[in-house]
């Protein structure tokens, strides 16, 4: 007798989604789907409002990385009033606007990992589900649970500093930045008291590298095993190659290697990429036009920027990367859970580069904008902390949005969720007559590895109910169970 299994829905992500999971009449797992129940719409939303509005609009989807969307938008629009492509900025708009990034990634990732997913790793996957959350690793990792907030308050400081506010800042304009680093901001983000300096920040992160690479070394299964798969991977890259989260152009490597996107430039992207839509989600499918439907999606995020990056530009993360590489043997990674592992080398490089920008004179004085000649249309890209993040605008003679096109981190990501879904569903559920929390956890596990903003929204505060229910195929209830976040 056939089954279905729902998860709704699915806990310790931004936003709200739910998986199904259809079993045959031997209780193997024979579909599983991510779905997303939500739809948003800025798409539409932005449409007839003044082009200088979007960058502060956009970043609306989300309260968790609207710096990521203002950034994205602002960058677009720089293409528009004739500023260039990321790299015709005066050096203090681009400069400011990268520290902003980067204070961005550090807490974004920060949150991530300690709050919703070092969960899973400190009391497992099937642990008491009263502890495995963020009170939990409070009680039982109290230094651990400071340090969290503390990276995240220094991640959302720098955010105030170059945005204004520390949620939906107004730095970012077309064409640059509208403020500088005043000297008490510098001071306090280099030499504040401790723990708020950035050498705290270095010192922490290196720390975080370490607990995750011992946690490793005793939890190999899980960590190398669990929903693994190969896939493409695109980011972008700088043009010499190195790990670059505010610019660059867009590179593509397959399983084993090769490039499937030859560090082309992103203005372009609609020539080398398209969405597929599916009628059980909200969310799009995005694919590589020369490979095609089938095969032809790809992840984005940390792992994959470890993937499609030849170096990393900052010395500390540069020799952690060298050994998250030297565990592959060079090739292309394609653990699921080494994402975190990818991570907590993002949050390195993070502090480092945070570091080098607040010692650069730039940041202090210059001049904050550039105009050229004005266009109709512009696509900004920057690596978001879930991955690449497209933003395409194009305006009217009254200079008001006409058409908007956004491909998010999550989107783009959506197939290889899908994936590890499945490969978790397959791994715990098959041949199992009753449903267990754990079982569910693992599901949600393989999700929280891509660190999915489902729909760009927030959290509930301490509980979010999951229920999954076991129906046979005439939709009698055969099972329930109940878990409270």
């Amino acid at each position: 007798m056939s089954k279905k299994i729902t998860i709704e829905p699915v806990t310790r992500v931004e936003g709200h989604g739910k998986v199904t999971i259809h079993l045959d009449d031997n209780n193997q797992v024979e579909q599983s789907r991510l779905h997303i129940v939500e739809f948003r719409g800025f798409e539409r939303f932005v449409q007839g409002r003044p082009y200088w509005e979007a960058p502060v609009l956009v970043q609306r989807l989300c309260g968790i990385c609207p710096v990521s969307h203002h950034l994205a938008a602002a960058k677009a629009l720089d293409v528009i009033v004739g500023a260039g492509t990321g790299d015709g900025l005066t050096p203090t708009g681009d400069k400011m606007r990268r520290l902003m990034h980067y204070g961005q990634m550090f807490q974004s990732h920060v949150l991530h990992f300690f709050h919703l997913a070092s969960p899973d790793l400190l009391f497992g996957i099937d642990g008491d589900p009263a502890l495995r959350n963020v009170v939990g690793i409070a009680i039982k990792h109290k230094e651990l649970a400071v340090q969290a907030v503390m990276m995240r308050k220094y991640g959302q400081e720098i955010i105030k500093a170059t945005a204004g506010k520390k949620i939906h800042g107004t730095g970012a304009i077309p064409g640059g930045i509208n403020k500088h680093l005043t000297q008490a901001e510098k001071d306090y983000l280099l030499n504040g008291d401790d723990p708020m300096n950035i050498d705290k920040m270095i010192d922490w992160s290196l720390g975080a590298l370490e607990f995750f690479k011992g946690y490793h070394a005793q939890n190999k299964d899980l960590i190398d095993k669990f929903a693994a798969f190969p896939s493409s991977h695109v980011s972008l890259v700088r043009k010499d190659g190195a790990m670059d989260l505010y610019h660059g152009v867009l590179r593509g490597v397959d399983s084993e290697g090769n490039k499937v996107l030859n560090d082309v430039d992103y203005q372009d992207y609609l020539q080398y990429i398209d969405e597929e839509v599916k009628s059980w989600s909200y969310m799009k499918f995005p694919y590589l036009r020369s490979i095609g439907k089938k095969d032809g999606w790809y992840r984005v995020g940390p792992l994959a920027r470890m993937n499609t990056c030849d170096f990393i530009p900052s010395p500390l993360a540069q020799k952690e990367f060298e050994i998250f590489q030297a565990y592959t043997n060079g090739k292309p990674n394609g653990m699921s859970m080494h994402m975190h592992w990818a991570r907590l080398i993002e949050i390195l490089h993070s502090a480092e580069m945070m570091k080098e920008l607040l010692n650069d004179p730039d940041l202090m004085s210059g001049e904050l904008t550039v105009t050229g000649t004005k266009g109709r249309e512009g696509v900004g890209l920057l690596e978001a902390p879930r991955g690449t993040l497209f933003h395409h605008y194009r305006i009217n003679n009254d200079d008001q949005i006409e058409m908007a096109n956004l491909i998010v981190s999550t989107t783009n990501n959506n197939t290889p969720m899908n994936t590890a879904v499945n490969l978790a569903a397959k791994q715990f559920m098959n041949g199992q007559a009753e449903i267990t929390e754990g079982m569910m956890n693992a599901v949600e596990v393989a999700i929280r590895a891509y660190d999915p903003c489902l729909s760009c929204a927030t959290h509930a505060l301490g509980k979010m109910p999951l229920e999954a229910i076991i129906l046979d195929a005439n939709g009698k209830e055969l099972d329930r169970k109940l878990k409270n976040g």
